[in-house]
């Protein structure tokens, strides 16, 4: 098995439970300025301490990110994680069809 076999079942992991799935969804809408723990919370209306424990879960999966400021902590998505993760997933079946080029797919909007 593969590292970046292993490294994408392990996000595909994190992404399998519903919650975090709704965070990053949460984070992607605020991309790339990202959310703030306490905003996210009432976002997703859940405890602080179940947020904190599905954050730890994207941020080990390395699917978001975490900058302090102040004392605060904000998160984003680790849009390189995502675009890397939907790649993989991509690379396998576009691989004989010439009617989606995957770079269209995959490529960094500016």
């Amino acid at each position: 098995m593969t590292k970046r076999l292993r490294r994408c079942a392990a996000m595909f992991a994190a992404l399998g439970a519903p919650m975090r799935l709704q965070l990053v969804r949460a984070l992607l809408r605020a991309h790339p300025t990202g959310l703030v723990a306490g905003v996210l919370q009432e976002a997703v209306a859940i405890p602080a301490s179940t947020l904190s424990h599905h954050l730890d879960a994207l941020l080990k999966a390395e699917l978001v990110e975490q900058t302090r400021e102040g004392r605060f902590l904000r998160y984003r998505v680790a849009d390189g994680a995502l675009r890397d993760l939907l790649a993989f997933m991509l690379e396998e079946c576009c691989t004989g069809a010439a009617v989606v080029p995957l770079s269209t797919l995959t490529a960094r909007k500016r």
